[in-house]
């Protein structure tokens, strides 16, 4: 039996920008945002939590 394999569509990681929330205590906030305004409805500013943009894959400069 042959096997077909469907390559994925290229995507570049620079790219692939994750959003999250840095809490006032340097960490970040232990869960996934679907975007950035979820983010930002979840962060508390008021306390020092910023929301940031990151990439999980590379230090990469645009």
């Amino acid at each position: 039996m042959e096997t077909v394999t469907t390559p994925l569509p290229w995507s570049d990681p620079r790219e692939e920008v994750e959003v999250g929330v840095l809490m006032a205590n340097g960490r970040l906030a232990p869960r996934r945002f679907a975007n950035r305004a979820e983010a930002e409805a979840w962060a508390r500013p008021e306390e020092g939590d910023r929301v940031v943009e990151y990439n999980l894959i590379c230090e990469c400069d645009s």
